[in-house]
């Protein structure tokens, strides 16, 4: 254990910077969402001792969200009990108080998981979006089998698509109704999704630089972590999302995706459509990395079909077109592109709102 030295307090102006960033955090970021952590963070804020100790981890690692969720993890560990009591009795000041006492006691601790985490937010939704995109794919190619491809995938939740079930607010629903992940959507305009049922799934990769493998017992606990630890809503969805995803857990590539898509293209079947996937990953990469990702694309069409369906900001899927839409515009626009041969066919199928909670539909084919 390591406690800060006396005397050992950071300069006053970074002092009161760090103070500020968890009082805002408290007051603006958690007000009125989470208030264990509004009070919490308030109450670091206000605590020399805290501040000096949270000022002993990396200065890229002192964000509130990562210390919070730092202490989370050691809660959930059985590492916190007075802290993992408060939460459970949603008591603020008991959490606040146990918060302090535990970063007080475990510095070493909630700094060793903070230097090797980020934070995640790994519970999806995206399937209401996803899920009728991707079956217009295989309806466009003719697929029976389809081996789905996610870039930027985390955890990897996205690819258990095909197994939950969605329910929109007009009253349509696709997927099975007797998944323990049941998504709702709803429907902006009167166009509804088309009613097709996705083929059969035989391959599921998902590739990232630092994947997440929800079998692993500390690996799951850290995406529980990341969760605010009074909205249990959102508990619940992650816990019925990860149990899907570990009964048929996908290969997982890491690296950089526009290296490593050649080697997911070819695991899968040669019957089976390719369907790439990025559901707002490519924000992440700088513009010359995006164009080298669909030159990506071209090349293993050279010899099968491929398609990519995507749910990004507008303008950030090269070749999706993006409606007159102005950038930073609060929607994402759901693109299709399917590569056969030296044929490229890519368009807007739909726009979505919320991480894909909301979604207007714009193709009848």
């Amino acid at each position: 254990m390591r406690r800060p030295a006396v005397g050992s307090a950071a300069p006053a102006g970074r002092a009161r910077t760090l103070a500020q960033a968890y009082r805002r955090f408290g007051e603006v970021d958690a007000a009125g969402t989470s208030p264990l952590y509004e009070r919490i963070a308030v109450a670091l804020s206000g605590s020399d001792e805290a501040l000096r100790a949270i000022e002993t981890a990396p200065a890229r690692k002192r964000h509130p969200t990562l210390m919070l969720a730092a202490l989370h993890d050691l809660a959930l560990a059985g590492r916190a009990p007075a802290l993992a009591a408060a939460y459970a009795a949603a008591d603020g000041d008991a959490a606040a108080s146990a918060a302090i006492d535990t970063l007080l006691r475990s510095t070493d601790s909630v700094v060793a998981i903070a230097a090797r985490r980020k934070p995640r937010t790994d519970e999806t939704g995206h399937g209401g979006v996803l899920y009728p995109a991707i079956a217009e794919a295989a309806h466009r190619v003719g697929a029976n089998a389809l081996g789905l491809i996610d870039v930027g995938c985390s955890a990897g939740l996205n690819l258990t698509v095909d197994r939950v079930g969605i329910t929109y607010s007009n009253g349509q629903s696709l997927g099975d109704p007797s998944s323990p992940v049941q998504l709702s959507t709803s429907i902006v305009g009167d166009r509804p999704v088309q009613p097709r049922a996705m083929p059969e799934v035989v391959a599921r990769i998902g590739i990232d630089r630092d994947p997440v493998d929800v079998t692993d017992p500390d690996e799951a606990r850290w995406l529980r972590a990341c969760l605010w630890p009074d909205q249990p809503e959102r508990s619940a969805r992650l816990e019925a999302e990860m149990t899907l995803a570990a009964t048929a857990p996908p290969q997982l590539l890491h690296g950089d995706a526009v290296e490593v898509l050649p080697d997911a293209f070819a695991r899968v079947p040669a019957d089976a459509l390719p369907v790439v996937t990025t559901t707002w990953a490519l924000s992440r990469f700088p513009l010359e990395s995006r164009l080298r990702f669909l030159h990506r694309l071209d090349e293993a069409a050279a010899g099968r079909a491929v398609a990519w369906v995507s749910a990004e900001g507008v303008g950030v899927a090269p070749a999706i077109p993006t409606l007159g839409d102005r950038h930073a515009s609060g929607h994402s626009i759901i693109g299709l592109a399917v590569f056969d041969g030296s044929v490229r066919r890519a368009e807007a199928i739909g726009r979505c709102w919320l991480r894909g909670r909301m979604l207007a539909w714009l193709t009848d084919s």
